[in-house]
């Protein structure tokens, strides 16, 4: 009689029992149930921005109809809090995965990136924009990233801002880099290139980094010809040395804040530190972010006895020794402008 009760309560708490723990492995680990039907199951993009509850993620992953209902997610996570921590980000969810596996794929996948072009002779507030385009990133955070004392100092940065450490390149950053993160990934970016054998070059010629930078942003600035780039450092590099102004026109366009083009007699009279015409010297800072080749120009330049030259309207440069011969090639670039 005993053994006939034991073996009626056995079953009949196997009959409650296993059946609770198989819908529980269900409702947790079971694939697919709580996601769409098959016929409109795909990966989907989701976003998770910086500051967003738990709640408002697992309603954004609903709205995106990656899961049918919301609160067995957060049953789910309740139940298991280490799956709670969601890094900001983009991520592509694949289809059919169970509660537990959805959480678990966004707490430990990457985040997808994005590839980014920078592209050379760019000011700040345009890789700001291309920046925002690109990542979960506002462009004025990035101007007040680009700006800010204490991340300038601990990068290094002798200047009042990230002007001409963007090294140009294309790159791949997480989708919710923050401003910060990107400034300091391009600067690494420039310092690996800028070894100490170029240092060490560069001192050479009585430039230190802030300096090569600046005459190197003129280089880029100045011509789209990789092959005219060490001439137009040699002619600024003699024109230092002989202390005559440097008498660039990109330092004049950046102190109006305005974009290549011609400029007029008045524009020459700004009273800018950066106004090459007025100033003698390198202005205060780079005016744009220089490539390899602009940098290479500057570390090792023409040897040439070049002190000025004018545009052929051709796109290129004609190059002279004197003042006399500038004033003829200046005449020929107003002759082919006609």
């Amino acid at each position: 009689m005993r053994d006939t009760f034991t073996s009626r309560f056995f079953i009949f708490i196997s009959s409650i029992v296993i059946p609770t723990l198989l819908f529980l492995a269900a409702f947790f680990f079971l694939p697919g149930w709580n996601t769409p039907d098959t016929e409109v199951r795909q990966e989907k993009k989701i976003v998770v921005h910086r500051g967003a509850s738990l709640r408002s993620i697992i309603a954004s992953i609903a709205d995106k109809e990656v899961i049918r209902h919301e609160r067995p997610l957060l049953i789910t996570a309740w139940l298991f809090p280490e799956l709670r921590q969601i890094k900001p980000g983009r991520y592509t969810i694949p289809p059919g995965l169970s509660n537990y596996g959805l959480l678990s794929y966004l707490h430990n996948h990457p985040q997808d990136e994005e590839r980014v072009l920078i592209p050379e002779g760019l000011r700040t507030e345009k890789i700001a924009a291309i920046i925002a385009s690109r990542l979960d990133i506002d462009s004025l955070s990035f101007m007040n990233s680009s700006r800010d004392k204490e991340l300038l100092e601990e990068l290094g940065i002798e200047g009042s801002s990230f002007e001409g450490y963007s090294f140009p390149g294309t790159y791949n950053f997480p989708w919710a880099s923050t401003s910060q993160e990107v400034i300091r990934f391009l600067v690494g970016r420039f310092r690996a290139f800028y070894t100490d054998s170029l240092q060490a070059i560069a001192a050479k010629r009585g430039l230190d980094e802030l300096e090569l930078l600046t005459l190197a942003s003129i280089v880029e600035a100045e011509t789209p010809l990789n092959e005219e780039k060490p001439l137009i450092a040699g002619v600024y590099l003699n024109r230092l040395e002989k202390n005559m102004k440097l008498q660039a026109d990109p330092t004049v366009q950046y102190a109006l804040d305005r974009k290549p083009g011609r400029l007029l007699y008045k524009d020459l009279a700004v009273d800018s530190p950066y106004n090459t015409y007025k100033y003698k010297g390198l202005p205060p800072a780079p005016i744009c972010s220089p490539g390899a080749l602009s940098i290479m120009a500057v570390v090792e330049p023409a040897k040439t006895e070049y002190l000025y030259f004018v545009a052929t309207g051709k796109g290129g440069h004609y190059f002279a020794k004197t003042a006399a011969e500038h004033a003829k090639n200046v005449r020929k670039y107003r002759t082919s402008r006609r």
